[in-house]
């Protein structure tokens, strides 16, 4: 019975990455082929995000009241995120669109604020910064372009999202046809072990 809940259990995981690969590669393949349909999809899943976020964190929210004194906090974050949301889903595409480009941008700046941050901490040392705050720069000037050409940003995270779901399904691919050598290795070794005739199967 043990033997058979092993060779249940890596079936099972087996093709549940066999399946998850080849919806990657799927899904990477359609925004390649349909980039203008993907951006629309991508605009309508940042609003339903908000949206079933914000809800979750109000209802978690209220039922933290009790325990957790800045439950106030959460249900005013998950309030935020309905609101945004349902602004989404009624200027859709638009504002999600928007959002995706300027959280992008944040990102860029915030990061390149960081590593200029690092940069100074190096020069006070008397250690090498000058590569840093290049690198720092570079991030601040992207934030900045990501701003200003929204439609080139838009197109980089779609090309992005497509590469990584191609790239992590083969991985995935890889992983199951790896796991199914194990698989076909524990039957081999378990054909081999001898058994003892008193024992009950």
């Amino acid at each position: 019975m043990f033997i058979e809940d092993i060779k249940a259990a890596y079936s099972r995981t087996k093709w549940a990455l066999t399946l998850r690969g080849l919806m990657g590669i799927a899904v990477g393949a359609l925004i390649l082929m349909r980039p203008l349909e993907s951006v629309a999809a991508l605009a309508l899943v940042i609003a339903l995000w908000a949206l079933l976020d914000g809800f979750a964190n109000i209802v978690r929210g209220f039922a933290l009241r009790d325990i957790a004194p800045h439950w106030g906090a959460l249900v005013f974050g998950g309030a935020i995120g309905v609101l945004f949301g349902g602004a989404a889903i009624y200027y859709y595409p638009g504002l999600s669109l928007a959002f995706a480009v300027t959280w992008t941008s944040l990102w860029f700046v915030l990061g390149g604020a960081t590593v200029a941050y690092v940069s100074t901490q190096e020069r006070r040392l008397g250690m090498p910064w000058g590569w840093t705050m290049a690198l720092a720069l570079v991030g601040i000037f992207t934030g900045i372009l990501a701003y200003v050409f929204p439609q080139i940003t838009l197109a980089g995270l779609m090309v992005v999202v497509a590469v990584f779901g191609i790239v992590g399904g083969v991985a995935m691919l890889v992983g199951a046809a790896k796991l199914n050598s194990i698989q076909h290795g524990v039957e081999r070794a378990v054909q081999r072990v001898p058994r003892d005739p008193h024992v009950a199967r």
